[in-house]
């Protein structure tokens, strides 16, 4: 990791955080907290559906975990760290404040990103490019209720791999990538992103919304989508030199537990 470490921390010029679904049993918040913990930037941007208002609506689930989150990012900014949140569709009802300030954390709609080599990146949540969030709510709204039933059979999983010594795995994301319609849909998402960026002549785009991360050029243009912490556990950086890196932080920490599991299985034997 091509990060230099001030005071325990890797520091970077910039954070990409989205889809962390905060108010929803999925949330991965302990292990976004750890990783929280070991990174900093000067500046962190939120790509949308950080908060999950679609779920606080129905039901109010928000554990000390969660809140921890919040006051993480709130000390980060009160520590000099700028805050830029891009709502998504999940915390729409934050498209009523943009240009607004709160606790040092900006709102607006979208943003211009310049890296440290010059380029500019155009950074939105997405969701305003899916259709069915769009024009068929009422049908992003039950994909929703289905996607959290199978987060919770995810959740239940990884349970028990992690009794067995087996780290974090996730099973929707293993199966959206199965599922040609879903690839299908990824692949649209990725090119009409890509055009938007074109359109507002900007070297790239940064998204989030689908919870896949990616970095890539197949449409002629720099496209990258930070993930989520619902899934896949990642964030996207730039270094000090303007290169991105995805962070999957998932994998590291499933890495991490199967090191841990190898020593204590040497000091068994």
């Amino acid at each position: 990791m091509n990060a230099s470490v001030d005071e325990g921390l890797y520091r970077h010029r910039s954070l990409f955080l989205s889809d962390i679904h905060l108010g929803t049993r999925g949330c991965q918040a302990d292990l976004l907290l750890d990783f929280l913990k070991l990174h900093d930037a000067d500046v962190i941007y939120l790509v949308g559906d950080i908060v999950d208002g679609w779920r606080l609506r129905k039901s109010w689930y928000w554990p000390q975990s969660h809140n921890d989150v919040v006051q993480k990012l709130l000390r980060k900014a009160r520590k000099g760290t700028r805050i830029v949140y891009v709502p998504g569709n999940h915390d729409e009802f934050l498209r009523n404040y943009y240009g607004a300030h709160f606790g040092g954390v900006e709102v607006v709609e979208k943003i211009i990103h310049e890296t440290a080599d010059g380029r500019q990146m155009l950074v939105i949540h997405g969701d305003q490019f899916d259709m069915v969030v769009r024009h068929a709510k009422w049908l992003a709204h039950l994909g929703d209720w289905a996607y959290s039933v199978a987060l919770g059979v995810n959740t239940l999983l990884n349970l028990a791999r992690r009794k067995l010594g087996f780290g974090y795995w996730s099973l929707s994301a293993w199966a959206k990538l199965k599922v040609k319609n879903a690839v299908n849909f990824i692949g649209t998402y990725e090119q009409t992103l890509s055009q938007e960026a074109i359109k507002h002549q900007v070297d790239g785009v940064i998204c989030g919304h689908i919870h896949h991360a990616e970095i890539h050029q197949k449409f002629g243009i720099d496209y990258m989508n930070t993930g989520d912490w619902v899934e896949s556990c990642t964030a996207l950086i730039e270094h000090e030199n303007g290169q991105f890196e995805l962070i999957r932080w998932g994998e590291q920490e499933q890495a991490q537990n199967s090191a841990t599991v190898k020593l204590s299985s040497k000091a068994v034997a």
